[in-house]
Formats: C-alpha cells, sequence, structure tokens
C-alpha cells in the first residue's frame, strides 16, 4: 500500500527487455534506507518487488500484464523515475490509498502555467475517465494529485511547485504517456452495486451479471444502516 507522497527521484541505469517482460535497474539512494529483496517500491506508480539491490540501485522485474498496463515499457536508461516505498504502519497517510496497480495510461495533452502553480490536462480513455471525479483523487505516475476538472476525454490537474521539483513531473512534455491509478473506492462500489450500463461480471464467468438498481433493500444487504 502507497500513500501518493513521492520519496525521492531515482534514475534508470539498465532496461533488459525480454519478448513481453523486462528487468529495471534504477538508481536510488532513500528507497535503498532499509531495503530488503522482495520489498515493495512504486515506480512511476507501478508496485514492483525488489529482486536485488546494491549500494546505489534495486532490480526488479516487470511481467507481461504490467508492460501492458503501464508505461513501464517505454523507460529507457537516463530517465527519470517516481519512487515511493510501501507506507510504514503507523506513518502518516498524506496522499490517499495508492494500491500501485494501474489502471492504465494518459497522454499529457496540454501544460498551461497558472502563476505559482501549473495545469496539466490528461487525455485518456473512457474505461479511466469513467472512475474520475471533480475534487477527488488520481495518482499520476504514483503522484497523488487532486482532479480540477473532467469532461468526457479528458482530466486536469493543478500542481504546485513543489510537487513538480521533488517528481519526475515537472520534465514530463505534451505528448508523453503517464500512468493512472483510479481511486480504488469507486471502483470496488461499482462491482459491489453493480450499476446498470456498466461492466459488472457474474464470478467466474465471461458473462454479463443482470444488471441492477440502487435500491434501499440492496443497500441493507451489503450491511448500509
Amino acid at each position: 500500500m502507497f500513500t501518493g507522497i513521492i520519496e525521492e527521484v531515482g534514475k534508470i541505469k539498465s532496461v533488459r527487455k525480454e519478448r513481453h517482460s523486462a528487468v529495471l535497474s534504477v538508481a536510488a539512494k532513500k528507497a535503498l534506507e532499509d531495503v530488503q529483496v522482495g520489498d515493495s517500491i512504486a515506480v512511476n506508480g507501478v508496485c514492483l518487488t525488489v529482486t536485488g539491490f546494491g549500494d546505489q540501485e534495486f532490480t526488479a522485474d516487470v511481467m507481461h500484464e504490467t508492460m501492458n498496463r503501464s508505461s513501464l515499457g517505454n523507460l529507457k536508461i537516463g530517465d527519470d523515475v517516481n519512487l515511493e516505498r510501501a507506507m510504514r504502519l503507523g506513518g502518516r497517510f498524506g496522499g490517499h490509498i495508492v494500491s500501485g496497480h494501474i489502471d492504465g495510461t494518459a497522454e499529457i495533452a496540454d501544460i498551461k502555467k497558472d502563476e505559482n502553480a501549473v495545469w496539466y490536462t490528461l487525455r485518456a480513455e473512457p474505461e479511466i475517465l469513467r472512475y474520475i471525479v471533480e475534487k477527488g483523487s488520481v495518482a499520476v505516475d504514483g503522484i497523488s494529485l487532486t482532479v480540477a476538472f473532467v469532461t468526457d476525454r479528458e482530466f486536469g490537474v493543478s500542481v504546485i511547485p513543489h510537487t513538480r521539483t521533488v517528481t519526475a513531473l515537472g520534465k514530463k512534455r505534451i505528448g508523453e504517456v503517464v500512468n493512472i491509478e483510479n481511486d480504488c473506492i469507486g471502483k470496488y462500489v461499482e462491482k459491489l452495486l453493480g450499476f446498470p450500463g456498466e461492466t459488472p461480471y457474474d464470478a467466474g464467468t465471461s458473462k454479463k451479471a443482470d444488471a441492477s438498481t440502487l435500491t434501499k433493500e440492496k443497500l441493507l444487504s451489503l450491511g448500509f444502516y
């Protein structure tokens, strides 16, 4: 579990690609302070397992599913990446609940200065936008951000100077692709309530479940009083 508060910006030292997978070596400092093999570190918002480490870097495997869902396959030697270690129980929870399980990607459509802030407009597919809520939370390359606006094609976030300075977001340009993780609460609510017009599926099958409407009886059956 992560919070979306980036601890440091690491740098890709090597990328060893297979047909559908890859092994990354990432230069870091803070993320290595108490690292152990098997630990989880979010790299641009993607939860990866540490498979090895040295004094100045760690390695992690990127599997087929992760390559398909995220932008990690585009990484090259020298690229900056956002790093966050898994949340320590009892620590401050400064962002929002971030699992490190990417829902998809978005393209940076516009970057605009607004006094001390910078607006990023991100173009995404409908399956991403359906969970984006104005004033809700979203993780962009692992950064916990607040949604400022959303349309049927894109959404926007306003980023303070500190965030641009301590993350890799400040070096992103129009046209680049970023990882998106939607707020998990909305996905669970949709799944449990089976909202009509969405895509819930019967467990263990590929058949769509029958659409249902939200009723008092349904809420009571789910434990709401």
